[in-house]
């Protein structure tokens, strides 16, 4: 590990479980100081008592506009404008069609996957672009790109990523870069909400983490507005 490593941060939302819990042990191996949230406080004290100082970790649920505001001052605080920026918490509807879904799952899901990351970045962008240097990266998905039946709310909000992020990318100022990023099909709750136990026919978020992590440390100002894919994951 190297000492510029070492400096680097990185926040990841929902980091208790899934893709992000296994992105904090990925990034701490290597030796970034990691900054995470969460929706459980059972799941933040367990992440704290395994990766401790510097790493931080706070439960926010990233829906709470005032909430995130605080959390990210703090961070910000305490430890400057981050590197990257992972923008990863994310809920699914209960698979039905569309006109099935109550009126306040579809609420949920937009509020989670696209107005909380809205207020995530409000709460951590003005002190990247200030100095000018950074990475954003939203979590898309396959259904971002593609649809499905039975997951409409969560394919609306998805595509809503991919077209927030590409508009982003033109906000932000040379230096820094916004990136769409579909992680792959991975055996997560999601997933196995909707592919039942054939979700387990797909990698871990262990094993996806182990090729995700590196690609997402090397993502640079070249990436500005790319919509990508984690290599070598099935999608």
């Amino acid at each position: 590990m190297t000492t510029e490593a070492r400096s680097k941060t990185v926040v990841i939302t929902g980091a208790t479980r899934g893709l992000g819990r296994a992105l904090v042990d990925r990034f701490a191996e290597s030796g970034w100081v990691v900054v995470g949230c969460g929706r459980s406080p059972d799941g933040i004290l367990q992440l704290a008592e395994r990766q401790a100082a510097p790493h931080a970790f706070s439960a926010i649920d990233v829906t709470d506009a005032d909430a995130v505001a605080d959390w990210a001052q703090h961070v910000l605080a305490t430890f400057g404008p981050p590197d990257l920026l992972v923008n990863n918490a994310g809920v699914i509807n209960e698979t039905a069609p569309l006109w099935e879904v109550s009126a306040d799952e579809f609420a949920r899901v937009v509020d989670v996957n696209l107005k909380g990351m809205h207020h995530v970045l409000r709460g951590f962008l003005p002190a990247m672009v200030q100095r000018r240097s950074g990475v954003v990266v939203n979590l898309s998905s396959g259904w971002g790109r593609s649809t499905s039946a039975g997951v409409a709310p969560y394919c609306a909000t998805k595509w809503g990523v991919e077209g927030l992020t590409q508009a982003l990318a033109l906000d932000v100022p040379r230096g820094m870069a916004a990136v769409a990023l579909n992680p792959g099909v991975i055996d997560t709750d999601m997933l196995r909400s909707c592919f039942g136990g054939s979700a387990a026919t797909y990698p871990s978020p262990e094993t996806w983490s182990r090729s995700a992590a590196p690609f997402l440390m090397g993502l640079t100002a070249r990436h500005n507005g790319q919509s990508l894919t984690v290599p070598g994951v099935p999608t």
